[in-house]
């Protein structure tokens, strides 16, 4: 429906080009309407490049969305450009003294190779990732993001031998579940990592009552699951990519001799195949937090 974002965001053209409806934050107050306070923990490397491929499907949404950027204080933003960070984000802290979130996306980070404890941030994220699984409908974690919460449900990370990368085919597993319902029974998502969670511990993990598995593909394992209390949605790959994005990451991995031809996709001529799983998914999502939220459940 509608984006709540300030009158100078770098990316407006963008917003508009693909015809997502925009206000300001006076413009909003004006309406009168109570919009989703969504945060996002962005922690790409030239993160405010990446940040129209999350603006983008929730701005899709039919509801009115405030997204909340979030900076981590404890991590040096090497990558991106100066003063972003400071234009347009805020500490955890700040993002929720006057408001609560009604949700959170966690970005991937190029730090799969590193164990939890060594990511130097690790402290930082840990302390809000609890505090938003109990103040919270719901956490989202992408790539990075899904392994980091995974963890801290205790399930482990592994390091791939080579990087998963391309467009993969995901089967549905629960047809009667709030996001996977309005999902096809198998559909296309595109997966960018040199980690994840092996398919045995997510197994035993839901043995043991922990973890809903949501969907699988043969090549990239279990890649999409939740904790039994629905607080916490897990997705391996990068459904929020654009063509453009991807296509961006095949040229600039060339010449790395470690990543592997991309799968099922040309960067020279490159076909969107995964957009309706994209817009469902954060659609869909979205949707649960504001259930939630009416509800009275999300704390």
């Amino acid at each position: 429906m509608t984006l709540i974002l300030p009158k100078n965001y770098h990316l407006l053209t963008e917003i508009e080009r693909s015809r997502v409806k925009w206000v300001t934050v006076p413009e909003a107050e004006r309406q009168d309407i109570r919009p989703l306070r969504i945060g996002i923990m962005n922690i790409m490397p030239l993160g405010e490049t990446y940040e129209f491929n999350l603006l983008l499907p929730l701005g899709l949404s039919v509801l009115q969305i405030e997204p909340v950027w979030i900076r981590l204080e404890s991590h040096n933003y090497k990558t991106w450009e100066p003063g972003h960070i400071d234009d347009q984000y805020v500490s955890y802290s700040a993002a929720t003294k006057d408001a609560p979130l009604d949700g959170l996306i966690i970005t991937g980070a190029p730090v799969e190779h590193l164990s939890f404890e060594e990511v130097d941030y690790w402290d930082e994220f840990t302390e809000i990732a609890q505090h938003v699984r109990e103040n919270t409908p719901n956490t989202l974690g992408i790539c990075w993001g899904a392994f980091a919460l995974a963890y801290l449900e205790g399930i482990s990370k592994i390091n791939f031998e080579q990087k998963l990368f391309g467009v993969y085919e995901l089967e549905n597993l629960d047809q009667n579940h709030y996001i996977m319902g309005a999902m096809d029974d198998a559909f296309l998502t595109p997966q960018s990592r040199m980690a994840g969670m092996s398919d045995t511990d997510l197994l035993l993990a839901r043995d043991q009552g922990k973890i809903n598995l949501l969907a699988y593909g043969p090549d990239s394992g279990y890649s999409i699951f939740e904790t039994t209390d629905q607080k916490v949605l897990m997705h391996q790959g990068h459904p929020e990519y654009s063509s453009s994005r991807l296509a961006y990451e095949v040229i600039r991995d060339a010449e790395d001799q470690s990543v592997p031809p991309v799968h099922n996709f040309d960067p020279e001529h490159p076909v969107n195949r995964w957009r309706m799983h994209r817009n469902t998914f954060f659609h869909q999502w979205l949707r649960y937090c504001y259930t939630q939220i009416s509800l009275g459940t999300g704390d």
